[in-house]
């Protein structure tokens, strides 16, 4: 057994991207799967928002300290 990558041979280093391949497509796998779940049965709208006419909005009803 080899205690260290710099020191392993080829199909050890084969067997570890192997592994990590296989773990990242498992990680991919499992977040898609969850993404496409969790949205069932609902849809998104988008609603548009015209601006209307200008409207100035003065206030006087502040206190005012002297």
């Amino acid at each position: 057994m080899n205690h260290s990558i710099y020191s392993a041979d080829r199909s050890t280093h084969r067997k570890i991207v192997i592994v990590a391949l296989l773990a990242g497509i498992a990680v991919a796998g499992l977040g898609i799967s969850a993404r496409t779940s969790s949205d069932e049965g609902t849809t998104q709208t988008a609603r548009v928002l015209k601006a209307g006419k200008p409207v100035a909005i003065t206030s006087s009803g502040g206190s005012v300290v002297r």
